[in-house]
């Protein structure tokens, strides 16, 4: 049998000299090889790796591999075929070992600028910033005119928080390829998280004419910039366009924090969630689920946030930390944001059992830290809001994984086993909309600081107000103001003379495009008057000049509305359909005014219509606040908290059952 192998052998090189490439001919020798397990030559082993490489692109990335691991066994330190290694690693989905290969190519050839830029862009994938940076920056240093070095560098780079050197590598990318998409559309990012949204729009319109592969998670971008100006010409046609990808299933990018701002109902937002946490967690392979036997006497609870700052949930959460029972749960902060070293990211540090800083590690390495913590349940309180990093609870580092507090909706991921809720903001017939089992705490799903200090009230005069018309206020970002909600708010100023309508000036643009809509609506532009942002307490304070707190929808208050019911001032909501619009709700009724959530729009304008008319019965619903405030369950951190442990205990039972996660309610043990 060895000779007759040898003698094909002979055949199948003769073949080959005689037509080189022959892919019949390659088959039959490095299969005869592969028997006599002996290797073929240098040219060979270089043929071999570029037979697998055309099996690859056939799409037969299992039977490349074979062959480039043949061929690297044969001759180990060429590295295209370390480079073709990792195109099909890379294509199996096998990222980290495909990084590990482009580094191999990359030391095997110093100036082959395509093996660093590749393994950078895994790296970055990965979470490996700084490796990332350094990959990519090799990359571009030898090979000035790679594209995708450029704009994977600039990613990188605009990732660590450096705006500016970001912008640099996506126009240097647009000096080479001026008609490129993705520059256009990465340079928006860069030039509105900068804080210049106004000049982030001609970028985002140009992406989308130039046409992108996905142009779903652009027109989501350009559609939330326009609403965060308060530009709404073209605004009803974008985001016309944006709602028929997510029903007709052609886009994963679209970003759910901005959907929900659509109104497009549950269905819409699990749909669009379920494609995005795909999309984005597509490289990652999830660490097995550690399962663990037997009850715990003290469950140790990971909080994952980049919020533990100056922050709407930092402000929410403080207390709640500080009044868990220690004897139930040991907690832990896990940290990805920013330190800003004032005096509430040094309460919530002080107020953890530990308190760890993630900012520096990659996803993988921030969950191999938790999963190293041995922890039992981890809460993630951002979900997709901004800054967020799903990609760390995508590796499973904790056997129960919930998320809370931070996301409005579902994230529609596998890896979250649980979404915080009540009665009022997830009903469990809403079950079927969420990918998370629900999880009902018994009057309301969110914590409040009962020390938030509120300052000394200002006058009405220095704040641009009528000493005594009817103020109507609404301290939400502009984004959440929609022209159909204007038209109502407009309606109302029409009908109650002398009234003003108070707003947080939330930007220049916005404020002015507001004040030039009133005005085609009939309303002086100066019944409008804006808030500028002012430290907590001063912000606090301002709510006791207003007489009532008007709600947004689809995307409703949240913290801004407890702030306003803590501070004595009513609100008046309309809950639709989904979580985000139905907060309000929750929270009027645990603060004891439940009346003033209504069934529909038309119900908010009479409401509130008659209210304006009425300052006996607006006085009074403000002395039900001021008489309730000390014991409405709003407010009762520590019945909240032993709710919360109740429901941790509940989610580890199951666990340790051997059960998968369900839904359950929390009952009111008050």
């Amino acid at each position: 049998m060895t000779a007759d192998l040898r003698a094909r052998i002979g055949e199948f090189r003769r073949a080959l000299a005689a037509t080189p490439g022959d892919s019949t001919a390659l088959a039959g020798l490095f299969a005869a090889l592969d028997v006599l397990g002996e290797p073929g030559t240098p040219e060979e082993a270089v043929a071999r790796s570029a037979f697998g490489e055309a099996l690859r692109r056939q799409g037969r990335a299992a039977d490349a591999e074979a062959h480039h691991r043949a061929a690297l066994s044969w001759l180990p330190d060429f590295g295209g075929n370390q480079f073709n290694l990792g195109l099909t690693l890379q294509a199996l989905g096998r990222i980290a070992e495909a990084a590990e290969a482009y580094g191999e190519a990359a030391r095997l050839m110093p100036r082959f600028a395509p093996a660093p830029c590749n393994q950078g862009v895994l790296l970055r994938a990965l979470g490996r910033r700084e490796a990332a940076e350094t990959a990519l920056r090799r990359a571009v240093s030898l090979d000035p005119t790679l594209v995708p070095g450029w704009l994977n560098l600039g990613a990188v780079v605009q990732e660590r928080g450096q705006a500016e050197a970001a912008a640099g590598c996506y126009r240097n990318a647009l000096v080479l390829r001026p008609d490129l998409a993705e520059a256009h559309a990465n340079l928006a990012l860069v030039v509105k998280e900068a804080g210049r949204p106004a000049d982030s729009l001609p970028a985002f319109a140009r992406a989308l004419a130039l046409g992108l592969p996905d142009a779903g998670g652009v027109l989501a971008q350009l559609v939330q910039q326009m609403r965060h100006l308060c530009r709404w010409d073209g605004l009803a046609e974008r985001s016309a366009q944006l709602a028929a990808l997510v029903r007709d299933g052609a886009t994963r990018q679209v970003h759910p924090w901005i959907f929900l701002g659509e109104g497009a109902g549950p269905a819409a937002e699990l749909a669009c969630a379920r494609r995005y946490a795909d999309w984005r967690t597509r490289a990652i392979a999830p660490t097995p689920v550690r399962h663990d036997s037997g009850p715990r006497t003290r469950l140790r609870v990971g909080y994952l946030s980049a919020d533990y700052h100056e922050h709407a949930t930092a402000a929410l959460i403080a207390e709640l930390i500080e009044r868990h029972d220690r004897s139930r749960v040991e907690v832990i902060g896990y940290s990805y944001g920013p330190d800003d070293g004032g005096p509430m990211r040094r309460r919530l540090a002080a107020g953890f059992d530990r308190f760890v800083d993630l900012t520096g590690c990659s996803h993988a390495d921030a969950a191999a830290r938790i999963r190293a913590d041995g922890v039992d349940i981890l809460v993630d309180l951002k979900g997709y809001t901004q800054h967020a990093r799903p990609e760390i609870a995508a590796h499973r580092p904790a056997p129960v994984q919930v998320q809370w507090l931070g996301y409005p909706g579902t994230m529609g991921a596998g890896f979250i086993d649980y979404v915080i809720g009540d009665p009022l903001v997830t009903p469990l017939d809403h079950q079927p909309f969420y990918a998370e089992r629900i999880v009902q705490l018994p009057v309301c799903y969110q914590p409040n600081d009962r020390n938030r200090p509120i300052g000394p009230p200002p006058s009405r005069a220095a704040c641009g107000l009528p000493e005594r018309a009817m103020v109507f206020c609404c301290f939400n970002a502009a984004y959440k103001i929609t022209p159909a909600l204007f038209d109502l708010w407009c309606r109302l100023l029409h009908a109650v003379p002398d009234s003003v309508l108070w707003l947080l000036d939330s930007h220049p643009e916005a404020s002015a495009n507001l004040r030039r809509e009133a005005a085609n609506r009939g309303v002086a532009a100066d019944r409008l008057a804006f808030a500028p942002r002012r430290p907590p307490a001063e912000h606090l304070a301002r709510y006791r000049l207003a007489d009532l707190f008007l709600d947004t929808t689809p995307v409703g208050a949240h913290t801004t509305a407890s702030d306003a019911l803590w501070a004595g001032l009513p609100v008046l909501t309309a809950p639709g359909e989904g979580f985000a619009s139905r907060v309000g709700a929750s929270l009027l009724r645990a603060a004891g005014l439940p009346e003033l959530a209504v069934r529909s729009l038309a119900d908010y304008e009479a409401m509130a219509l008659r209210l304006a008319h009425d300052p006996d019965g607006l006085a009074r619903l403000k002395a039900r606040l001021a008489a309730e405030r000390g014991r409405a369950p709003l407010f009762d951190t520590d019945r909240l908290a032993r709710a919360l442990e109740s429901a941790y205990a509940t989610m580890w039972h199951i666990h340790t059952a051997g059960k998968p996660p369900r839904a359950f309610a929390v009952p009111d043990e008050d």
